[in-house]
């Protein structure tokens, strides 16, 4: 059975992390030059070694797009399409907390959410804030609803049965096969 993640280019560990020194830099870079906003970095949680195709795109610009309904004010101030993933980069005139608690709200409640992992910065910050700084939760399993990163960690799921999850949630969001 043909899935979404039939087609894309296979990532390594290595472009990966080729793709996360990228996302850093650029994050610094936005928040030297922007030091009094709230940064919005979105990307996919996406399992395998296929992170990006036409379908995955798909899935990020829809849930993106109700993502930045929810917002006050914004400014895309970047928009990556490459192999390794889709990534957003938003400036945000709301304040770092309240940007958070947008985005755990999100993660949270809407049918795409789940697969989101939107990191909320700001200038005078030395990381992204989390869920717990807030007292929130932290993030659920996408299949049995346990702590993700145990999950994760005990890779108590298999890349397939993540990835079957994913392309049902596609199937119900667009209600069609990629």
């Amino acid at each position: 059975m043909a899935t979404i993640f039939t087609t894309g280019a296979s990532q390594t560990i290595a472009d990966m992390l080729t793709a996360r020194d990228q996302r850093v830099a650029y994050q610094q870079k936005l928040m030297a030059v922007n030091p009094q906003a709230t940064i919005a970095a979105i990307k996919l949680n996406i399992p395998g070694p296929i992170k990006n195709n036409d379908a995955l795109r798909r899935l990020f610009l829809a849930g993106t797009k109700r993502f930045e309904a929810q917002l006050s004010t914004y400014t895309v101030a970047a928009d990556w399409n490459h192999p390794a993933g889709n990534e957003r980069f938003l400036i945000l005139e709301t304040d770092f907390a309240t940007s958070k608690r947008i985005a755990v709200a999100f993660e949270e409640q809407d049918p795409l959410g789940r697969l989101y992992d939107i990191d909320i910065l700001w200038a005078g910050s030395q990381r992204a804030m989390s869920r717990t700084d807030l007292g929130l939760p932290k993030r659920r399993c996408l299949l049995c609803n346990r702590e993700a990163k145990d999950c994760a960690r005990s890779r108590r799921h298999s890349v397939a049965e993540l990835q079957q999850k994913i392309a049902d949630m596609y199937v119900t969001e667009f209600g069609d096969r990629a």
